[in-house]
């Protein structure tokens, strides 16, 4: 196995570590999240480059990267879920808006995938999937960030802090939308 696909691995293997530290409540829980999907978010970048720099891309990778992206954005998106449901009002319902527009993108996409295989073609993410991927790890990098400083320094800043995710989560599942459609035309 290659080192990028070996990057991959460790990503999918980070994954449920960063979903119990986002939602399990100790001190500076946020901020190990925060290190945790900062530093999976980056292999993603590094395994990508890599694979193309030293024509090291596989079938495999191709098909297990935009997997292992989808876990560790699923798990975040699923923590914030939680947190937002338990504080109630207009948020929880967006977050699980935005959260079954993600996952409905994703089932779709991923099961094209897969008819596709059997054909014999592997179906790597276009420019429009990677953008959806890049929001989405971005805007949850700013999400942790803004909440370690909430909860873990606590800092007063949560009315704000709620606007800029929602609105960083919605750019994200716009772009979700778009890419499927996208997909389901190619």
């Amino acid at each position: 196995m290659n080192t990028p696909n070996k990057l991959t691995l460790g990503r999918m293997i980070a994954t449920p570590i960063f979903m119990a530290t986002m939602l399990i409540d100790f001190p500076y829980h946020y901020l190990i999240s925060l290190i945790l999907f900062a530093a999976a978010s980056i292999t993603d970048m590094i395994d990508g480059k890599m694979a193309r720099k030293y024509n090291l891309v596989t079938d495999f990778g191709k098909f297990l990267d935009p997997l292992a992206d989808k876990m560790l954005t699923t798990a975040a998106y699923l923590g914030f879920m939680f947190i937002y449901s338990k504080a109630g009002g207009n948020y929880g319902l967006q977050m699980t808006t935005i959260v079954f527009i993600v996952l409905f993108r994703e089932f779709m996409v991923s099961s094209l995938r897969l008819v596709t295989a059997k054909s014999g073609l592997v179906v790597a993410a276009n420019i429009w999937g990677k953008l959806k991927t890049v929001s989405q790890m971005v805007g949850l990098v700013v999400a942790l960030f803004l909440y370690t400083l909430i909860s873990d320094f606590g800092l007063t800043i949560q009315p704000v802090c709620d606007i800029i995710i929602m609105v960083l989560f919605w750019i994200s599942a716009v772009l979700c939308v778009i890419s499927g459609l996208i997909y389901l035309n190619e």
